[in-house]
């Protein structure tokens, strides 16, 4: 008892008198209590873990949710007066080149000759048909196109998130090259490049020579020579942006008959893509502007008295829809992750002290259950 006296007396712990320059811990809200008197259980450990758990998914869960933002979709009636669009394809087609006319009209009653804008390689139809990634181009039980893109619950538009595009979109673009034919005799044709169209409906169409349009004497084709089989890498309207993926990228269908003709009707929406922060506008380098479209098609084995090709009419949607991803600012994920972790302490605690009461509560019903019997031990040992 003396040497716990004098222990007692010298560190002072439990004695009125302040110590010498203790007078900031008379504010302390949060008194420790010493290690001696700290015990540990096996509960506690386990509720310990527990959290631990729990904490690190929610906190994943957060930092994922922070990653990606929050989209917003917002439809406008378009206020700009526009003139222009460019038109971005790359396609191929099983004919020769020189056997082939692009051409494009449009309801101003312009007609572009679209081969002399664009660039036609010679190439093999083996080529293109086996790349990976080409598919089938299906329709959905409205006669759409099914193609992949378009909304999705987890993605937004398209397979990529808004500010994945954004920074894609920033690169340079350039296209492909043609693969080499390596001797091969060509029997396709790769159409691809850019051209600036009339922001007015109209009709870009790929024509069999001496089909269509008047031509010279001599340059009739023979029938037997169609076949508007292709593959659609890249159709696109506004700026080229290799990394947006549109309804008709990635496509190809294949013609039954000579006499085959292949529709397909879009309807263009003008589309701004943007990524900014809570409480600012986004700055002119995260946005960018572009253009969706919707496609429906209609294709069907025609008689000799029609033009079989390919025809893409495009019509431009009077509305404009801005796409903006906003992400909170770090102040703001960091309180969220202070009231996660508080908020996973104080269920916690509220657990292990609910625990270790229900534990407390059945032990003495048993201390009492075994008094009286013979051979029972007299106390309850935690």
């Amino acid at each position: 008892m003396n040497g716990y006296n004098e222990n007692y007396s010298e560190k002072g712990h439990y004695s009125d008198e302040p110590e010498p320059g203790s007078f900031v811990r008379a504010f302390d809200a949060f008194p420790k209590s010493k290690p001696q008197y700290v015990t540990r259980t096996s509960g506690g450990g386990k509720w310990t873990v527990a959290m631990a758990v729990v904490s690190v998914f929610l906190l994943w869960t957060e930092l994922a949710r922070w990653w990606r933002g929050e989209e917003s979709h917002t439809f406008a009636v378009e206020k700009g007066v526009g003139h222009s669009m460019q038109l971005n394809l790359d396609i191929v087609v099983n004919m020769k080149c020189k056997d082939l006319h692009v051409n494009v009209q449009d309801a101003a009653g312009d007609r572009i000759f679209a081969a002399s804008r664009l660039k036609e390689d010679p190439t093999t139809w083996a080529q293109w048909v086996d790349a990976k990634g080409v598919h089938k181009l299906g329709k959905d039980t409205h006669g759409r196109a099914i193609t992949g893109a378009g909304w999705h619950d987890e993605e937004g538009f398209g397979e990529e998130h808004v500010h994945d595009i954004v920074a894609m979109g920033r690169k340079k673009a350039r296209w492909g090259k043609t693969p080499r034919l390596w001797g091969a005799e060509p029997d396709s044709c790769r159409i691809f490049g850019s051209l600036d169209l009339n922001r007015v409906q109209g009709d870009f169409h790929i024509t069999a020579r001496g089909h269509g349009y008047a031509d010279a004497p001599g340059t009739h084709l023979d029938h037997g020579a169609f076949n508007f089989s292709h593959v659609i890498s890249e159709l696109s309207f506004g700026p080229y942006y290799p990394s947006l993926v549109n309804p008709l990228d990635r496509t190809i269908n294949i013609a039954t008959s000579n006499f085959f003709k292949f529709q397909y009707f879009m309807s263009v929406v003008p589309t701004i893509y943007s990524v900014g922060s809570e409480g600012s506008s986004p700055s002119a380098d995260r946005t960018i502007f572009t253009n969706q479209y919707a496609v429906t098609e209609q294709s069907k084995e025609v008689n000799h008295y029609m033009v079989p090709g390919l025809f893409f009419k495009y019509d431009i949607e009077p509305i404009l829809l801005h796409v903006e991803e906003r992400r909170p600012t770090l102040l703001s994920f960091a309180v969220k992750v202070v009231n996660i972790l508080s908020g996973v302490l104080v269920a916690g605690h509220w657990g292990f002290t609910m625990t270790e009461w229900l534990r407390e509560v059945i032990g003495r019903r048993r201390k009492r259950q075994s008094e009286g019997v013979i051979g029972a031990k007299g106390g309850y040992d935690d």
